[in-house]
């Protein structure tokens, strides 16, 4: 093999990473399995497409190498190939937010007709999380709460916030987050909250982000805490 057939056949490897993120929706199924594991059908739920597409799409990430599968009875479950592979999706998906002006454009318009999400002070707000001084809500599905969360959350799924108010507690701060900045989850719970006369803001980062600034996680096997237990 010369120097030339060397360099062709090791770029054309990467051109293989390449390929499999060309497609939005095949990226999105990545943000979500930094989530935690998922069946095709779930995936499809949460990406929004047919259960066909869904699976089309991730014979393609499976054949790149980015996510593996396991089947456990009727269902077949895809998880990420390992941790790196969430941090490479976070690495490009910040690439993308520094060089496409159109990122932070989009986003502004979409929370700007957001009126109830007034502008937070995000460091502030992360850093009373992290003190435990306000309630943390985790509007993900319960699937992705048990497979890591901020230490101290409560796991409130969106479907079943409104049936579960009584549960949290009226006078302290309430902050949802989800999946990261362009999860909607969190946005609709906020709003929710502040319909119901709560104190809530959202956290923008979600537990990728969270684990890739260094904090630590809950595991499913720590004790879950209670609304009421908390204290200030």
């Amino acid at each position: 093999m010369d120097n030339r057939a060397f360099k062709d056949q090791i770029y054309d490897q990467f051109g293989r990473l390449g390929k499999s993120l060309a497609s939005p929706k095949r990226l999105e199924m990545l943000d979500v399995l930094c989530q935690g594991p998922h069946t095709v059908e779930s995936l499809a739920a949460a990406t929004g497409q047919t259960l066909a597409n869904a699976s089309q799409h991730l014979k393609v990430l499976r054949t790149a190498r980015l996510v593996e599968a396991e089947k456990r009875g009727l269902y077949v479950t895809y998880r990420l190939a390992g941790t790196e592979v969430c941090d490479f999706f976070l690495a490009f998906r910040r690439l993308a937010e520094s060089r496409l002006a159109e990122i932070e454009r989009i986003t502004r318009l979409f929370l700007d007709s957001r009126d109830v999400l007034e502008a937070v002070d995000q460091a502030t707000l992360l850093g009373r999380v992290r003190r435990g001084e306000v309630v943390v809500l985790d509007v993900r599905p319960e699937q992705e709460f048990r497979s890591g969360h901020i230490p101290g959350a409560l796991s409130v799924p969106l479907a079943e916030l409104e049936q579960r108010l009584a549960e949290l507690p009226r006078d302290r701060q309430l902050v949802a987050y989800c999946r990261g900045p362009y999860c909607v989850m969190s946005i609709e719970a906020v709003e929710i909250l502040r319909r119901h006369g709560r104190q809530a803001a959202r956290l923008e980062i979600g537990v990728p982000d969270w684990r890739a600034l260094g904090l630590p996680l809950e595991s499913p096997t720590d004790p879950v805490p209670s609304a009421q237990g908390r204290s200030a």
